[in-house]
């Protein structure tokens, strides 16, 4: 027997409940906020804006649906099922956050404060739950997704990008190749290498393009491509400068082979979920086979 399809609220602790839990009570939090010009009033009200969008969307749920939650912090250790049907609740981030996390499982975003968020990938409002959730997956966006594979088999998925460097973002020395060995090699030093897809061009990948002068097309969300950067290319006699900047294709990768103690790979600025990389070791980026389906 098939199980009823399940409805997986994320959401995130909110700023007031990190304060409060931080300095005991409200009127401590309070206090800690007006020492520093702040009103922990506008804390508190986007606070419950949030908790009353989760509430809604819970209402929403079909009656026949089974229902769970999960917080940021446990994303790695919750287990989606194919029939999920995943509510993120919360800011843009949070999307990026769970789309590593998941294999093809509809997704629908929910924007808790308007007019704050960019609204990129939390496109919807609390209200529209509920012609959403019996619909879901039937019109869907195929956001592409970027993905990088050690030679150890260790592997890390981003929607938004992948850094490689080190963990302190001091100078790193590795070999950047393209397309394997018969493509162009190069030893540098710099403070690392950026590869972001069409979603992390509205991030961290769009104010390095800016400082690059934009001549490279941003990819759209959906496309087969990726672009790279390498960030402050070092000149030596050993290292060089001309691979800084390219896009990647569908079935191009970009390969960096380690020549320091420890380089790390984290995605969507998720440092504590990174990939360790030491002397000698290879790891190849490049467009992930899986995408995410997010409900336009």
């Amino acid at each position: 027997m098939s199980l009823a399809r399940r409805a997986v609220l994320v959401h995130r602790t909110t700023e007031y409940e990190e304060l409060v839990a931080r300095h005991g009570t409200h009127g401590q939090a309070a206090f800690f906020l007006a020492s520093r010009g702040r009103d922990i009033e506008e804390v508190a009200e986007r606070h419950r804006g949030a908790r009353a969008a989760l509430a809604e969307v819970a209402a929403a749920v079909p009656l026949t649906w089974r229902q769970a939650r999960v917080e940021r912090a446990d994303l790695d250790r919750f287990l989606f099922a194919p029939e999920d049907v995943v509510v993120v609740v919360g800011q843009d981030g949070l999307v990026a956050n769970a789309a590593k996390y998941l294999t093809g499982q509809p997704v629908i975003g929910i924007d808790t404060d308007p007019g704050r968020n960019p609204g990129v990938l939390v496109r919807h409002r609390a209200a529209d739950a509920a012609k959403l959730l019996p619909a879901a997956g039937t019109t869907v966006d195929e956001l592409t997704m970027v993905e990088a594979v050690a030679d150890d088999t260790q592997r890390l998925v981003a929607l938004n990008e992948i850094y490689l460097g080190t963990p302190g973002h001091q100078t790193a020395r590795y070999r950047l190749g393209l397309d394997g060995d018969g493509g162009a090699v190069e030893a540098q030093a710099s403070s690392g290498v950026l590869v972001g897809t069409g979603t992390g061009a509205t991030g961290w990948l769009r104010s390095v393009w800016q400082e690059r002068g934009g001549a490279l097309p941003l990819p759209s969300p959906t496309e087969d491509g990726l672009l790279w950067f390498v960030r402050e290319a070092w000149p030596s006699p050993a290292t060089g400068t001309k691979l800084v900047a390219g896009r990647l294709g569908a079935s191009a990768a970009l390969s960096l082979t380690v020549e320091s103690d420890h380089l790390i790979a984290f995605g969507d600025g998720i440092e504590t979920d990174a990939l360790q990389l030491t002397w000698g070791q290879t790891i190849r980026v490049g467009v992930c086979e899986r995408r995410l389906r997010l409900v336009g």
